[in-house]
């Protein structure tokens, strides 16, 4: 949660912290001029280091590659810009709108409708291409421009290729548990992902 961040980490020489998960934290920045935001994988005391510099470099890595594949399966994903398995650093373009996860709790239910459809076309395009996301949240998407047209998936640091059918099945689930839990009163938002 961002109100545990040490405030001294909040702002860091990269810029404003966006976003900590429990691997990993988000800031914005500037590379080349653009905008941009930074993920950058960070040490876990608990780990031996060796082993803990070579899972967070390969995890850059595959999540560069990842955003990479789902680009090419004409699912919207940010640009990589520039990946940095040294510093365990995923420069990305930076994606301006709000999450999914606002969107549905500031707009009519014609446009979350319209989301939802977004969402499973996505979500197709994706396993269509044997992506796993495996973190199928509205907080991991984000509406361009406030346009559900432009349907942008973030965060592919859970995100494997796979052949299996259980591992895609898997993936529907747990975004179908996360939608019903995050947005117990959309119906319609948990049903047209699903069926798309």
């Amino acid at each position: 949660k961002m109100e545990d961040v040490p405030l001294s980490l909040r702002r860091g020489p990269r810029g404003e912290l966006l976003a900590q998960g429990a691997e990993a934290r988000v800031f914005a920045t500037m590379l080349g001029g653009r905008p941009a935001v930074v993920k950058e994988r960070f040490v876990k005391a608990y780990r031996h280091p060796d082993i803990d510099i070579r899972l967070r470099s390969s995890r850059i890595a595959q999540e560069a590659r990842m955003l990479l594949r789902a680009r090419q399966a004409g699912v919207c994903a940010p640009t990589v810009l520039f990946a940095d398995v040294n510093a365990c650093a995923l420069y990305l373009e930076r994606i301006d709108g709000p999450t999914a996860k606002c969107f549905v709790q500031e707009h009519s239910p014609a446009e979350v409708r319209a989301l939802g459809a977004a969402i499973g076309e996505g979500i197709a395009l994706l396993h269509d291409a044997g992506i796993v996301h495996g973190d199928l949240t509205t907080s991991n998407m984000v509406v361009r421009g406030a346009s559900v047209e432009q349907l942008v998936f973030i965060d592919f640091g859970l995100s494997q290729v796979t052949t299996q059918v259980k591992d895609l099945a898997v993936d529907l689930y747990v975004c179908e548990k996360a939608l019903l839990s995050t947005h117990p009163d959309s119906d319609e938002l948990v049903r047209l992902p699903l069926d798309g």
